[in-house]
């Protein structure tokens, strides 16, 4: 019975079966058993997310759950609390005793089995309830719950006193967290399957004389229809033109609002979100479907750094070295263009990759697009253009899923900063230079995750010039449909 708990979205969407979580809440258990400062009989307590409501309206905001409590028990539901026996790995779920009115405005009232069947838990109890419960003291829960947004700490359960072990059992769970369990890695492989496809829909129907926000509404229609994805990792960002060389393209004060003119290279980064599980994928393409000469050479100078990191990438390689290797690909093809003149190991010294790639390689990806434990206890970010920047600092390990998103942008800020910079003006060629003011920026990204003596490349879309080209210039694919996969 337990092993049919599932959460299905129906159509073609994926099965994930509850005892993901099981096997999580098992992970963080035998990790935190295997600490000496854990004390015996130890419970977690984990705070899930709240209900939020528009400013001072009754409109309430669409829920996401938050991400630890969503890794350890995969509740949909807001306001639950949840805790896990160290011990036994028994697990006990704590609903909201939902008031009568609720049967009228929001739907049926399910009782607490209902819950138990749902998540495969062992126990379910109201939150109003956790005075009777032999695990819990409700004051301490008042009172340090509601303090930290996520709170984990460690009760004994024989002397009911509580031991604040915060910093030990929040790190624990973020290791736990870093490494994809089997069934997890079939989720990512899903989110970035649809994700893909909804790339390649956007891919087909773009033209000049469209806004960007049509193809964000194009990519999320296409991931909800076809994927059951209601969410999306993170804010689209749309770039066309210039627009492709802000890293942040999309936020509330340049929503994806410009229309997409023929000539422009288009950045867009998008990602598509499955019970909670991420992707984040960027594909760089000029909106007519044809490269210019200067489009494809910086283009094929991001690709050449992908994938040589993505060829470099295996258990034990520092990220830090990835991300060096990125930039000097990059400066050993801007030097071949013209753009820069003068030796690569000097432009090194003097961070000249940093100005045209200011951001980090990449991030680890899981539950949240940034993904926890991107820095173990006591490594620092190494304070050096675009090296601080890098979202993730340790050696690669088997099981993690990363990012690798290699980029060139002609940013007018940094450009000018480099120019009035007695230590690297030398090195650029400015009436070079000037012919790519304006044109903004590609970036490729795609999510792995880390075999044993390689990758597994989890994205799946046109990459090379010829690829890209060629795809866009298909007219024979059928179009997007969202009942297609339905029976009438």
């Amino acid at each position: 019975e337990r092993a049919t708990a599932v959460y299905w979205l129906g159509n073609d969407t994926l099965r994930v079966s509850a005892a993901l979580f099981a096997e999580n809440r098992g992970h963080l258990c035998r990790g935190l058993k295997a600490e000496k400062d854990v004390p015996a009989g130890s419970v977690v307590v984990l705070q899930g997310g709240e209900q939020k409501q528009r400013y001072c309206t009754d409109t309430d905001e669409l829920f996401r759950q938050e991400s630890f409590f969503h890794w350890t028990f995969g509740v949909t539901e807001a306001d639950c609390y949840g805790a896990i026996d160290v011990n036994s790995k028994k697990s006990i779920l704590f609903v909201p005793k939902l008031p009568e009115s609720y049967a009228t405005w929001m739907g049926e009232i399910y009782p607490r089995e209902h819950f138990k069947e749902k998540y495969a838990i062992d126990e379910v109890h109201y939150t109003t309830d956790v005075t009777s419960c032999n695990f819990l003291i409700y004051k301490i829960l008042y009172l340090y719950i509601h303090i930290l947004a996520v709170f984990v700490m460690m009760i004994s359960i024989t002397s009911l006193s509580l031991s604040l072990s915060l910093s030990l059992s929040l790190s624990l769970c973020v290791c736990s967290r870093l490494l994809k369990t089997d069934m997890e890695l079939e989720v990512l492989r899903y989110t970035n399957r649809i994700s893909s496809e909804a790339h390649k829909e956007v891919m087909k129907r773009v033209k000049p004389g469209v806004k960007e926000y049509e193809m964000e509404s194009l990519f999320q229609h296409y991931c909800y229809a076809r994927g059951g994805m209601r969410h999306t990792s993170y804010t689209c960002i749309c770039g066309s033109g210039n627009n492709s060389s802000i890293l942040h393209y999309g936020h509330a004060g340049a929503a994806n609002d410009k229309t997409i003119q023929d000539g422009d290279m288009c950045l867009f980064d998008m990602g598509g979100e499955y019970y909670c599980y991420s992707s984040d994928i960027t594909c760089s393409f000029p909106v007519n479907g044809k490269f210019t000469a200067d489009q494809r050479a910086i283009y094929e100078a991001v690709l050449k750094s992908s994938r040589a990191v993505m060829a470099a990438i295996k258990p034990g390689v520092k990220w830090t070295d990835m991300h060096r290797l990125a930039d000097r690909v990059h400066l050993e093809e801007l030097l071949k263009m013209g753009i820069l003149r003068g030796s690569v190991e000097e432009m090194l010294k003097v961070h000249l990759g940093a100005v045209f790639m200011p951001h980090g390689l990449g991030h680890l990806l899981g539950i949240d697009v940034h993904d926890v434990g991107g820095y173990a206890e006591g490594i620092e970010r190494i304070d050096e253009p675009g090296l601080k920047s890098l979202r993730m600092g340790r050696v690669v390990q088997e099981r993690m899923v990363l990012t690798v998103e290699p980029g060139i942008y002609f940013i007018n800020h940094l450009l000018d900063k480099a120019l009035s910079s007695p230590a690297q003006c030398g090195f650029i060629n400015n009436d070079v230079l000037t012919r790519f003011r304006g044109f903004g920026g590609v970036r490729i990204e795609d999510d792995i995750a880390v075999t044993a003596d390689g990758v597994e490349l989890l994205t799946c879309v046109p990459r090379t010039v010829e690829e890209i080209e060629a795809f866009m210039a298909d007219e024979t694919s059928k179009p997007f449909s969202p009942i297609s996969s339905q029976k009438l």
